[in-house]
């Protein structure tokens, strides 16, 4: 929506300019006047469409009456229709050459849109008519220098100096910022400095008044999806097909770029719904399709490293991530997904070293500093008990599993089962296997295992003593009997 105050400024203008005619001129016209008055009340309303119709319908009841089109003309300026606005301005020289206000504004717009030689023949005739014209001279000013500076921005392009080139264009854009060709060389510096940004900002301002241009939207298109913006460079492809749907060069981008954001949208949904195994095995399907756009292909990779890690699987994840760190040496999250599946695997010196070198890159990064205090905690518990060796189950096993080597250990090291001083080596087993059913079974003494704290250490609580907390494997009732079974 354009604000209103532009609308109330050009009006403002507008009512200056007319003022200046001689009221005679004015062909009286109680019809056309009464749609202008309704246009204006519209207008402050911020109706611009319905507006519009009425100064269309003044300028149906007198179509030879130059004022009723610069009044639209104007109107058209005000709401940002420049091509509306440029047609009716030429009616009204045509029914008027001497109109002064009406040249001037054409003059600026032409101006606008790099078209000097048109623009350059408009503030000459206002300047015949009125040397002093202040809009006019100051526009028939500026057109040499600007035609001076546009061969410098061309040169500088074609000798490749492309920074200095930006420079050049940048300024002439201020005076010509319309003008599409200047704006698609800056694009395509832009591009070639690796501005992608930049350079898609510069391409949609033209497509806002090219609006057709195929070849536009595949540039869009493919400079979304270099920067990773699958979703945006689908949405700029679909504008190409929506004027051609047979443009062989946007339909083949399209079909691609469909089946990569198909892949990344399924990785996503998976990682949302913390199935990690489906997730890597989406990332190594999809890894084949990208090997040039290093975006896209780093994003895939990112996806699988993660993946891997948080599904335990410690190889594959470590190989992924420095996969990842191949395209990207100073990527974080690469290095704390890395430090995670060594510390699957208990090598809490690598993981140490990755969370290490993720700090020396970013040293607020919360998320290294927890991960590197959790690292050093686990290796020094490392040296004490370990729940997941005493039971022999993997750092991921699920509780049916930790209830099933417990068992089978417990029915194995059950004290009755022993005489003599073996009994008292039974006893001390049993009860480290009683410790870590009682911990890896219970999600929060679980949780605190895992970030390095051991529950049951003494040194940090009360400590684990299963004759303190009304469990005594060898008291009466004991489930642990030569005839026993295990909840």
């Amino acid at each position: 929506m354009v604000p209103s105050f532009r609308i109330l400024i050009s009006l403002i203008y507008l009512v200056k300019e007319i003022a200046d005619v001689k009221c005679d001129e004015w062909l009286h016209n109680p019809e056309v006047d009464r749609h202008l008055q309704l246009g204006r009340e519209l207008l402050a309303q911020g109706m611009y469409d319905d507006a519009l119709s009425h100064y269309h319908a003044a300028v149906d009841a007198d179509p030879y009456n130059y004022l009723t089109y610069y009044t639209r003309a104007t109107v058209y300026l005000a709401i940002g229709k420049v091509v509306s606005a440029l047609k009716d301005l030429t009616k009204v020289i045509e029914l008027k050459p001497d109109f002064s206000a009406a040249r001037v504004q054409r003059g600026n717009l032409l101006l606008k849109q790099g078209k000097l030689d048109e623009a350059h023949i408009d503030f000459e005739n206002v300047l015949r008519i009125d040397p002093m014209n202040a809009d006019a001279n100051h526009g028939y000013g500026i057109i040499e220098p600007l035609r001076r500076n546009m061969q410098v921005a061309y040169e500088m392009v074609y000798d490749r100096n492309y920074h200095e080139a930006i420079a050049v264009l940048t300024q002439l854009l201020q005076d010509v910022p319309w003008d599409t060709k200047l704006r698609a060389m800056r694009a395509e510096c832009h591009e070639m400095v690796g501005d992608l940004m930049s350079s898609i900002s510069d391409l949609r301002q033209i497509l806002k008044s090219q609006t057709e241009n195929q070849l536009r939207y595949l540039k869009l298109s493919e400079l979304y999806y270099e920067i990773g913006e699958t979703e945006e460079a689908l949405n700029a492809i679909r504008e190409c097909l929506r004027y051609d749907p047979d443009h062989k060069g946007c339909f083949a981008h399209y079909k691609h770029i469909k089946k990569i954001a198909g892949h990344l949208k399924a990785i996503q949904n998976f990682i949302n719904e913390g199935n990690y195994i489906d997730c890597a095995a989406r990332a190594e399907n999809a890894l084949p399709l990208e090997a040039k756009v290093f975006y896209i292909k780093h994003l895939i990779t990112s996806k699988q490293c993660f993946c891997l890690s948080k599904a335990g699987k410690a190889t594959e994840a470590i190989k992924a991530c420095d996969a990842v760190l191949e395209l990207k040496s100073d990527d974080i999250d690469a290095l704390c997904d890395k430090a995670e599946a060594y510390i699957s695997i208990e090598n809490y010196g690598e993981a140490i070293h990755a969370y290490q070198k993720a700090i020396s890159i970013d040293e607020h990064s919360q998320k290294a500093h927890d991960g590197l205090r959790r690292a050093q905690k686990l290796e020094k518990q490392s040296k004490k008990r370990n729940y997941y060796n005493i039971l022999g189950v993997k750092r991921n096993a699920g509780k049916r599993e930790i209830l099933k080597a417990y068992r089978k250990l417990a029915s194995k090291w059950h004290p009755d089962n022993f005489q003599g001083d073996e009994k008292s080596v039974a006893e001390k087993k049993f009860i480290d296997i009683a410790a870590a059913k009682e911990v890896l079974t219970d999600p929060e003494k679980r949780q605190k295992f895992d970030n390095g704290e051991d529950p049951l250490d003494p040194e940090s609580q009360q400590g684990f003593n299963p004759f303190q907390q009304g469990f005594n494997p060898f008291e009466r009732g004991s489930p642990f009997t030569f005839k026993f079974h295990f909840s």
